[in-house]
């Protein structure tokens, strides 16, 4: 039976001092990039992690798990975590947040952080360019959120259908002229799937599509809702909450609140400021709880790795 190595083992393999060994593994400063890497390179060939005991005598929790949002501002991925916290807390889970900032690179240095501490598992708001060969390590304990991926448990919102309630109400009002404010392609959920069920409910119900897809943010919304507007047009579509506050804004200058506003995400701040557009709410709160109890599953039961689909809600 091979002896597990130690932290003195692996500074003795590697040449350096265990003081060094410790600050690698706890991705502390005052290390050079090649000491660095030749540290790591001992442990993976050896397999090395500090044992759970370890990390409790460090004062470290026993059960750690890691959030990894997209933004740490993002009211939609707020809303989620809110739910994911008590989940967490109930089954002795100490959570940590991290923020990626949509940079593939940035979830890669997290993951490799969170593996040289031996953390138990992870909650990722994925984004359209992430490599999944870095998430191959994680594919037992790791559960993407708002993104799916084969191979791994994911939470996603259902973007078709929540496009779907939203274009079938303003239907059933009677407008006509409907366009549509989205999201670039290159964003696969909110930005195709959202944009190809607003013109494949156009195409089923003889609606002339008008859209322009200037991306996520609330300036871009404000600036770019002329590109939709004609003199038919009666309703508006925003694939996001974020565009709908900016286009709201500028409807308001314009003098155009005969103009029916609809989006998908109903947070508090659109609640409060805009009680008067019609949103969707895709389950940001289900969403999160779904996540927590699929990841402590998976880590404690060894849980299928299943792919769920939160359904949407008119508010």
């Amino acid at each position: 039976m091979q002896t597990r190595l130690t932290i003195k083992d692996i500074a003795r393999l590697s040449g350096v001092g265990k003081s060094t060994v410790s600050r690698v593994l706890n991705n502390e400063s005052g290390v050079s990039a090649r000491t660095r890497e030749r540290v790591e390179a001992v442990m993976q060939q050896h397999e090395f992690s500090p044992s759970r005991s370890a990390r409790a005598m460090r004062g470290q929790s026993d059960k750690v798990v890691a959030i990894i949002v997209t933004r740490l501002d993002s009211l939609s991925e707020n809303l989620a975590v809110q739910t994911m916290l008590p989940s967490l807390y109930e089954q002795g889970y100490d959570p940590i947040m991290m923020e990626s900032q949509f940079s593939p690179d940035m979830v890669e240095e997290h993951l490799g952080m969170l593996r040289r501490r031996n953390i138990d598992g992870v909650i990722l708001f994925g984004f359209t360019g992430i490599d999944e060969k870095i998430l191959q390590p994680w594919r037992s304990t790791l559960v993407l959120m708002a993104r799916d991926a084969s191979g791994f448990a994911s939470v996603c919102y259902d973007d078709e259908g929540a496009i779907q309630i939203l274009m079938s109400t303003l239907y059933q009002q009677g407008h006509r002229d409907i366009s549509f404010l989205g999201v670039p392609h290159g964003d696969v959920t909110t930005g195709y799937r959202r944009h190809q069920a607003y013109l494949a409910f156009c195409r089923d119900h003889d609606i002339v599509p008008n859209a322009a897809l200037p991306g996520l943010a609330m300036k871009q919304g404000y600036d770019h809702v002329v590109e939709v507007l004609t003199p038919k047009t009666t309703a508006l579509l925003c694939a996001t909450d974020t565009l709908a506050l900016g286009a709201s804004k500028y409807l308001q200058q314009q003098n155009l609140s005969e103009i029916k506003l609809a989006s998908v995400g109903n947070t508090p701040l659109m609640k409060f400021l805009h009680p008067e557009i019609i949103t969707v709410d895709p389950g940001y709160a289900e969403a999160g709880r779904a996540a927590a109890l699929q990841l402590i599953g998976q880590i404690s039961q060894g849980q299928q790795l299943r792919q769920i689909v939160v359904p949407s809600h008119l508010q």
